[in-house]
Formats: structure tokens, sequence, C-alpha cells
């Protein structure tokens, strides 16, 4: 039985297809199975051939992606989905829609002037993805050449039980932190995300108090005009006002400020002691922009000692050298739990590298969060 990844490619353009399958094929432990011109046949084809994973190209005759991710949620043994979207509103619209219903990620289609380039950055798109969801897949032991039988879904592909051993490991962590949050009442919440971010997002932001009394700023990684699109769903959600950052604005309190796609955000002090974003094109960093770091940085060095500090699912580390400045001058840190995360990467290198005060459940952020401003957190 093989343990590869056995991945169904779904696209309406033939020379798409055979570009994302050569990238596919190129990479360690996956196996491209078989395609699909349109949705009607990818469902068809999900139920024939059982992947672990589906690439999904959202604009399809038949059934579009998200008619095809309904479909999946009546299949027994469903994949994985990563989106394929294009860069526009629309595209950036249809894929919140599609992440809500459980797709475990997204990437954009390239717009290359030659195939090579189109498949240099599909690979770099495709390449992390790929690795944390066979992790994901691999530790769960749902693998399809695995001898198990749970299956899965689209609104579990990727996260995975906590082991009996991590669970303790996290105890021990837990009893080991003697240091204590510092005891000012926080004037800002960051949040840093990445994979797993909108629906993460779409759980504590609206769990959140419309008179919170400070203004909320997240990087969440995701490319351009997509994060327009995650702010408005989510300020349809909330009690606060949710909106995409804009260069030189002043943050207020009982709003929520999202870092635009392709650009960094900074915090810098303005007049009266106001805080003011900056919207730059400095380069990516953790291969980000936004990145976690540039963001939890600039409020460090700008705004000492005045935050609280959330780091929640995602890959890779980015956040966590910004999280060991802002420990340093006694800001709260709260990670999102293995259980509840999509990818446990970005809050498992803050936790491994001894910043975090809480690890909490999703469902338990937004409480604490709100204690800690009321001066009443544990």
């Amino acid at each position: 039985m093989s343990d590869r990844l056995r991945v169904l490619v779904a696209d309406d353009s033939i020379l798409f297809r055979r570009v994302m399958t050569d990238v596919l094929s190129s990479l360690p432990g996956v196996e491209v199975v078989g395609q699909a011109s349109n949705g009607k046949l990818a469902v068809q084809k999900v139920q024939e051939l059982r992947p672990d994973l589906l690439t999904l190209d959202m604009e399809m005759p038949e059934m579009d992606g998200l008619a095809v991710l309904d479909a999946l949620k009546q299949c027994r043994d469903a994949p994985a989905v990563i989106l394929v979207s294009a860069l526009t509103k629309q595209g950036g619209r249809l894929t919140m829609q599609a992440l809500q219903k459980g797709a475990f990620d997204f990437i954009t289609k390239p717009d290359a002037a030659s195939a090579q380039q189109s498949r240099d950055l599909l690979l770099a798109e495709l390449a992390p993805r790929i690795k944390a969801l066979i992790l994901r897949l691999s530790i769960r032991g749902i693998l399809r050449g695995a001898p198990v039988s749970a299956a899965i879904s689209p609104t579990t592909a990727g996260r995975e039980p906590m082991s009996q051993g991590t669970a303790s490991a996290l105890t021990d962590i837990g009893q080991r932190m003697t240091r204590l949050a510092g005891t000012t009442k926080p004037g800002l919440v960051l949040i840093g995300v990445s994979t797993g971010g909108p629906n993460a997002l779409a759980t504590l932001l609206p769990a959140l108090p419309g008179k919170l009394g400070i203004p909320v700023v997240i990087v969440q990684h995701m490319p351009p005009v997509f994060t327009r699109s995650l702010a408005e769903n989510l300020d349809s959600k909330c009690a606060l006002e949710v909106r995409e950052a804009v260069h030189e604005e002043v943050l207020v309190a009982n709003t929520v400020y999202i870092a635009p796609g392709g650009h960094q955000m900074r915090l810098i002090a303005g007049a009266g002691g106001s805080k003011l974003i900056q919207i730059t094109n400095d380069p990516p960093e953790n291969n980000c922009r936004p990145a976690v770091d540039y963001l939890f940085r600039s409020v460090a060095h700008h705004f000492p000692g005045q935050s609280l500090a959330v780091i929640l699912t995602g890959m890779g580390s980015d956040g966590t050298l910004g999280l060991r400045l802002l420990k340093r001058q006694g800001c709260t840190v709260i990670a999102q739990d293995e259980a509840s995360c999509v990818v446990y990467g970005m809050p498992k290198a803050a936790v491994d590298a001894g910043v975090v005060d809480a690890i909490l459940p999703l469902n338990a952020i937004a409480s604490r969060i709100v204690a800690a401003i009321r001066g009443d957190a544990p």
C-alpha cells in the first residue's frame, strides 16, 4: 500500500491542469491520480478515486467551486481541498465563502509571462501547503494507503488530535512558565495568523464585544485583494467594525484593522500619543508580506508594554521573533492550542520559544482577551 498523498486536479483549462499536474508530481510524497475538467466530474472522480487532496478551481462549468464543496459534504470519504482562485475581487469573495465551507487553504492562479514562470510560482505556493497537509494526514494516519477507518472531510482536513505526549508537554510548559504577564491593562490587541485564519478569525472576532475599548490589529497571510474581502466578510459578522488598514490611518478603539495583502504594515507613534498605521512596500519577511514579525516588532519599538498579542493557526514560525521583543517588555501572549489549529506551526514555534503565557483553545481566547482588558485576567 502506498503512503503517498493522492491528488485529484480539477480545472477547466487543459493547460493549467497539465502545469498543475507537473508541479504536484515534482513534489516528494505526492501522486496525481486524476484530473477533472468541470465541477460535476470532479465530484464523480472524488467518489471513484478517493484522493487525499482535491485542488479545486473556483470558477468551472457544470458546478463551480462552492457547489463542489457543498457536494463533498455529502461524501462519506471526502478529501482535503486546496482552492485555486483568480486574483480578483470576485475571486476573493468566492474564496472567503469557500474557506468557510471547510477548504484547507487556497492559492492564486499565477499570471506569468511563461509556462516556466507559472510552474515556479505554483511550486512556491504549493510546496509548503502540501508539506503541512502530508504531516497532518500522516499523524492522523489517514493517507489513503494507510489502514485506517477515519475519513477526511473538508471541515476537519488538516487538523489532528492532540496526542497524550503533546498534551503532557504543554502542561509541563505551562507549569514551567513563572514569568508573569504585565499587570498594565493592554491598549492594543495584536493578532498573527496564517493557514486556517479566516475561519479562526470568524470564530474569535464575533465573540469580542462591540465596546471592547481598544483597537485590534491583525496580520493574516494573504495576497492583495483577498484581505479586503476578508475584512468585509468579518465586518458583517462582528459587533466591532472590521476593515482593511489604510496608510496614515490613526487607530481608534472598537475597530479591527487587517493588514492589506502584498504590503507590510507597521505602527508608529503619531501626534498626541496616537497610534498611526504605515503601509509599506518593504521586502517580505519569513517569505511573507504582510509579515507578523514586521508588525510585532514595530509595536515593541514604538509602544513597549502596551499590547496583548495572540498567535493563531498557521504554517511556519512568523511572529515568534516579534513575540520575543514584546515579551521582554511584559506583554501578555496567548497561543492557540494544537487541537483547535488547522496547522499547528506558528503557535508551536512561539510555545517552543518560551514566549507564551497561555495556550488556549480557539473558543476560549476571546474571553481571555476581554478579561485582560478589564484587568481581571488570571
